[in-house]
């Protein structure tokens, strides 16, 4: 299936998204960024989707905002909008999915393409790629959740330098920092990704939605909050088909069969 600026291919239970401007390395406008909400809305309500794979066509993942349509007085939304119904609204989508979202970045990742790649549950990268908060080199702040994630994922004065300064990290060092999951060889990425969206996409899905839930609510929860979150949680887990099958697969000592329910 093709949507213009976005692609969607679902097999084996995994919708891969794939970012579709390569000629401007992907930045995004206002079509592409509609697009991709309406089909992570899609993937959503898609019950035979059980796990999805973000990745990007050609050099880039993405290289942020489109800045030929920001400066354009016929196309420019004006940043109020851009934020408020471009960007905005794919972070929360990509969070509130109750499914685990592979962010597989193919190139380099700048400005809101980089946190739109943080967003993700699980982040994986090849060993050419790069991360840059490109915001501060044009005169703006990150944006897409950048100065919630990243501070959160690497520390907040390592953060704050990153954010000002607009240096280039390499993937190794995404992955040294901990902005990352795991660096993967080039010759072998797109393997290694499909290999790990099939595992995700055949695990108990269900339970990998609830973990999803509980660490974007552990942000903002104090201790006992959150642990009387994870009662809730695994109580709703302990009552799954998911649940019975691992503690059956774990007492016959076979491979268990996950549906997803």
């Amino acid at each position: 299936m093709s949507n213009n600026s976005i692609l969607l291919k679902i097999e084996n239970n995994i919708a891969f998204i794939t970012l579709n401007r390569p000629e401007v390395f992907n930045s995004f406008n206002r079509d592409m960024a509609l697009s991709l909400q309406s089909i992570l809305d899609d993937c959503e309500s898609n019950n035979t989707v059980r796990a999805i794979v973000l990745t990007g066509n050609g050099k880039a993942f993405c290289a942020g905002q489109d800045l030929k349509e920001v400066t354009s007085p016929e196309l420019n939304p004006g940043f109020k909008k851009i934020l408020e119904e471009h960007y905005n609204p794919i972070i929360t989508r990509i969070r509130n999915i109750e499914k685990p979202i592979i962010g597989a970045i193919n190139g380099v990742a700048a400005g809101a393409g980089a946190n739109i790649a943080l967003a993700c549950d699980v982040v994986v990268a090849h060993e050419k790629v790069s991360f840059i908060q490109a915001f501060s080199l044009i005169g703006l702040i990150p944006d897409s959740a950048g100065t919630f994630f990243l501070p959160r994922l690497i520390g907040f004065q390592k953060a704050s330098a990153l954010a000002m300064l607009g240096d280039k990290i390499p993937a190794d060092e995404a992955e040294r920092l901990s902005m990352i999951y795991k660096v993967i060889p080039l010759e072998t990425f797109e393997d290694e990704v499909n290999k790990l969206a099939y595992k995700m996409a055949n695990m108990p899905t269900k339970a990998l939605g609830l973990i999803k839930k509980s660490l974007n609510q552990s942000l903002t929860n104090n201790l006992d909050q959150q642990l009387a979150l994870e009662s809730k949680y695994q109580i709703e887990a302990a009552g799954t088909e998911d649940y019975a099958e691992g503690v059956a697969a774990f007492i016959e000592k076979r491979k268990p069969n996950f549906i997803g329910k």
